[in-house]
């Protein structure tokens, strides 16, 4: 059942905010980003051969540090199990689109791979408008699987064999990506069921 916010509290007596004050947004990410990026540090100075460079921890960085923001501010005021375990799972898959993808690209596997960078874009254009409300959520997923697939079957149809062969690393990135679409499909199911009510949990909706 939807229940709506009275002076910021839910039905379930959760506050959405401490001390009269709204909960942050970047607190929790930079905390995630940093124990994310405490990983490759550690193995720069104890694993052979691991040797990040700066740029690697700027971009590694920007990415969680993101993708944990749009977390935060996608789910914030909903406490619904489902949606926000469908949510998680749609912003760690565009993590791993994007990341996957730059790799292929940075070392020459697959130049076309830039192309899936439109995909997150497509995505979060499509959220923006929404203003991230819950209903709005299942239509920005679902653009971003259509945008995904559109990708995948433009980079297969225009696949240059002399640039881009079928070698194992380039076959593990298309079936990857083709896996990326299916799960951005199954996340847009998961929040339109939860957005209809159909999950356990609470709405706080504070547009209204």
């Amino acid at each position: 059942m939807n229940t709506h916010t009275h002076g910021g509290e839910t039905a379930a007596g959760r506050t959405d905010n401490v001390g009269g004050r709204p909960r942050s947004l970047w607190k929790s990410p930079a905390a995630v980003t940093a124990l994310v990026l405490l990983i490759p540090l550690l193995g720069n100075h104890f694993v052979d051969g691991w040797n990040w460079q700066f740029r690697g921890f700027v971009l590694a960085g920007a990415l969680v540090f993101g993708t944990a923001v749009t977390y935060q501010l996608v789910t914030r005021h909903v406490d619904r199990i489902a949606y926000r375990a469908a949510v998680g799972v749609a912003l760690a898959s565009g993590f791993i689109l994007v990341w996957g993808n730059f790799v292929q690209a940075a070392d020459d596997i697959n130049p076309a791979a830039v192309r899936y960078f439109l995909v997150p874009v497509v995505g979060l254009i499509a959220a923006a408008a929404a203003r991230f409300r819950p209903n709005g959520m299942a239509r920005a997923l679902f653009a971003t699987a259509l945008a995904q697939a559109l990708v995948l079957a433009s980079n297969l149809i225009f696949r240059d064999p002399h640039v881009t062969s079928w070698t194992p690393a380039v076959l593990r990135g298309f079936g990857t990506n083709a896996l990326l679409v299916a799960v951005f499909f199954g996340s847009a199911l998961v929040v339109r069921n939860a957005a209809r009510g159909k999950s356990g949990g609470t709405f706080i909706v504070p547009w209204k």
